[in-house]
């Protein structure tokens, strides 16, 4: 049942986009919250709402009231990209799965938005669909091919190839790719996914068993356990050097506030494990200098663009 209670909405005041102008619309849909905004072509964010529904809700009402609450543009987008967490059937418009929120299963997310708003709206993971933000706004300008890396409270690896978005049907963004066969055990149910060693729970209960007041990159500057936590981060991206050679991995988040020397730590230890083709350049790490918090709607706005 609905609670009944009008989903919980903030504004925030940027300029809203002249009457001539074209923008981009991009929503991220995550459990609990619903971000949207409007960008330029060069990427500015000129208009951005945010609302919020039960994480645990089971009534489909409720995201749909919390989705029109947000997405109410000052001006019509020339279209809608979404980022959204779980898995996605990009090409139907489908949540297909998120596990905190049952009424995300199965959930028509473009058919709602191009109803509500009578544009075309595009749909994909928020960890892949991130590179586009990069592609086209950020490190990954005028490359057909790297990675783009989300690291924190969530892992992820959205890849660009050969101008191309890996996503196939039913893929996902690389945080379930088993590293140890007999590791912890994973949100999944799984064991030794790369998620249950690379992401910031990992980092915190590590540095309790070790007895450290210290609970981020940032607090944990020169202490072993950040090495150790690079080289887990360093862990996966090997294996997806190894299968398709990117090259290039932006990183985004946890890792990208670590400094100079954590993304050292973790090229580091990317060239030491992977391989690269003879005479090619060794693969490199940089960092994307942009807020954090735009990285999905940045996102977003390139998976209009790749569209149109």
């Amino acid at each position: 049942m609905s609670s009944g209670e009008r989903p919980a909405l903030r504004l925030v005041p940027d300029p809203a986009p002249g009457p001539a102008e074209t923008v981009l619309g991009a929503v991220e849909l995550l459990p609990g919250r619903v971000r949207a905004a409007l960008l330029d072509l060069t990427g500015a964010v000129r208009w951005r709402a945010e609302s919020a529904y039960p994480r645990e809700t089971t009534d489909r009402a409720e995201i749909g009231a919390a989705l029109a609450a947000a997405v109410r543009f000052p001006s019509t987008p020339a279209g809608v990209g979404v980022a959204a967490a779980g898995l996605v059937d990009a090409e139907a418009g489908v949540i297909i799965e998120v596990n905190e929120v049952p009424a995300l299963h199965g959930y028509p997310v473009a058919t709602v938005l191009s109803d509500l708003l009578g544009v075309p709206v595009h749909v994909e993971h928020r960890a892949r669909l991130q590179v586009l933000g990069d592609r086209w706004f950020g490190p990954g300008r005028g490359r057909s091919t790297f990675a783009s890396v989300s690291t924190g409270e969530v892992l992820g690896v959205g890849l660009l190839y050969d101008g191309e978005v890996l996503a196939p049907p039913g893929g996902r963004s690389g945080a379930h790719m088993t590293v140890a066969a007999s590791g912890r055990r994973c949100t999944c149910g799984a064991r030794g996914c790369w998620k249950t060693v690379a992401t910031t729970p990992w980092l915190r209960a590590e540095a309790r068993r070790r007895g450290l007041d210290a609970q981020t990159v940032r607090e944990l500057a020169g202490d072993p356990l950040l090495d150790e936590y690079a080289a887990n981060i360093a862990l996966g991206l090997v294996n997806i050097q190894q299968l398709f050679a990117p090259g290039l991995f932006v990183l985004h988040g946890e890792a990208a506030e670590g400094g100079e020397r954590f993304r050292a730590r973790i090229e580091r230890r990317l060239r030491e494990d992977s391989s690269w083709a003879t005479g090619a350049q060794p693969p490199q790490v940089v960092v994307n200098p942009g807020p954090a918090d735009d990285v999905a709607l940045l996102g977003g706005a390139g998976l209009v663009l790749s569209h149109h």
